[in-house]
């Protein structure tokens, strides 16, 4: 099957929060991480014909969606879930919340690793945790790495929850098992709990490279975890809103629920719907869009290459790349591009100053233009 992503689908006008940001601006939305591309047809068609019921009353969790999800998980990632394991959510970021709730106490510590997604900073607080940061290793010249001895001195007897972002944004990395295995090692000596976010799971960029979860390492790292995934990245249907916590452990699971009662609502009915589909018929789409997602990441490195003052990690998963303009010495390096018409997302809300994220799931006219008006910017610094 040939699927069409070149081939700009019009998004102003359709209540798109990455597009209405710069409504009348000639400004490029590179920023939220959703793409620019029509999701799988069979998606479509699902949605379309639910809505052709007319019904929209409470919704229950499918045994379809269940089954598919389970599926995935044995195929994709040679992983055994138990259905009992499963918590659905209307989110990743309300699980996030809902973990941080569930584990430790009111001034607990929960560390995270810098630069990372910014709700990782903003979230704890919020639930009256104190959030630690503990610096990756390396940058985007070296590479970036997960390290057991930075992160173990990160680490406090306060800590109580440690939020892995598994595959990592911003850097782009796809953690190794021998990375993985050296934190979660830490973890369990001194009763951390983890939670891996793991969206991004399905959109493993580099070819022969699979995901794997944290929690398949082994039975002593699956009763400490907390599993989070979504198919809202990998088919484009974050505004749908399903999400899914696997929780191996019962007690831990147990904390889980009761710290979502009475305050997380049900996942939508279109969410479910969207999700099964997904799921169930959107591999050959997703593989296309991978390939797709290759070339526009390569057509962005090489452009960066070339560009002094400028470097960018390498991408092995995601659709988003982490650029370091220190040596520009920007003073606001996220309004400095929107006055050359890129809108990135600022370094800063990750824990990085100095940096911009770009979303680079959009047409490869669109990045192309892009490429344009960042060397443009670039040359207009220098």
């Amino acid at each position: 099957m040939s699927f069409d992503f070149d081939t700009p689908v019009p998004r102003q006008g359709t209540n798109s929060e990455k597009w209405d940001r710069y409504a009348g601006r000639d400004i490029l939305p590179l920023w939220v991480a959703d793409a620019d591309f029509a999701s799988p047809p069979e998606v479509i068609e699902a949605l379309a014909e639910r809505a052709r019921h007319g019904v929209f009353g409470y919704p229950g969790t499918p045994p379809g969606l269940v089954e598919v999800f389970l599926e995935t998980c044995r195929r994709e990632w040679e992983w055994s879930v138990d259905p009992e394991w499963l918590v659905w959510l209307p989110g990743l970021v309300c699980g996030l919340s809902v973990t941080c709730r569930a584990v430790g106490e009111p001034g607990s510590g929960v560390a995270v690793q810098t630069p990372v997604y910014g709700p990782f900073l903003r979230v704890p607080g919020v639930m009256d945790r104190r959030v630690q940061t503990i610096p990756l290793q390396g940058d985007n010249d070296q590479g970036w790495r997960c390290d057991a001895e930075a992160f173990a001195a990160g680490l406090t007897p306060e800590t109580r929850l440690f939020l892995l972002c598994h595959p990592h944004n911003p850097v782009g990395r796809s953690w190794t098992p021998a990375e993985l295995e050296s934190v979660a090692e830490q973890c369990l000596r001194r009763d951390v709990v983890i939670c891996s976010d793991e969206i991004h799971a399905q959109l493993v960029l580099e070819p022969g490279r699979r995901h794997v979860p944290l929690a398949t390492l082994s039975p002593e790292i699956a009763a400490r975890t907390i599993t989070l995934m979504a198919p809202s990245k990998a088919f484009n249907i974050a505004g749908l809103g399903c999400s899914v916590a696997v929780i191996p452990d019962a007690g831990l699971r147990a904390r889980f629920q009761r710290a979502r009662a009475g305050i997380v609502p049900h996942v939508n009915l279109m969410g479910l719907v969207a999700a099964e589909a997904a799921w169930r018929h959107g591999a050959p789409w997703l593989a296309a869009q991978i390939e797709y997602l290759r070339g526009n990441r390569d057509l962005l490195d090489a452009a960066v290459a070339g560009l002094p003052g400028v470097s960018m990690s390498r991408v092995e998963a995601t659709y988003l790349a982490w650029l370091d303009v220190r040596k520009l010495n920007l003073e606001n390096p996220g309004e400095y591009f929107e006055s050359h018409g890129l809108g990135f997302s600022p370094g800063s809300d990750f824990g990085a100053q100095g940096h911009v994220r770009c979303n680079f799931a959009c047409p490869r006219s669109t990045l192309q233009e892009a490429v344009v008006r960042l060397e443009r910017a670039v040359r207009a610094a220098g």
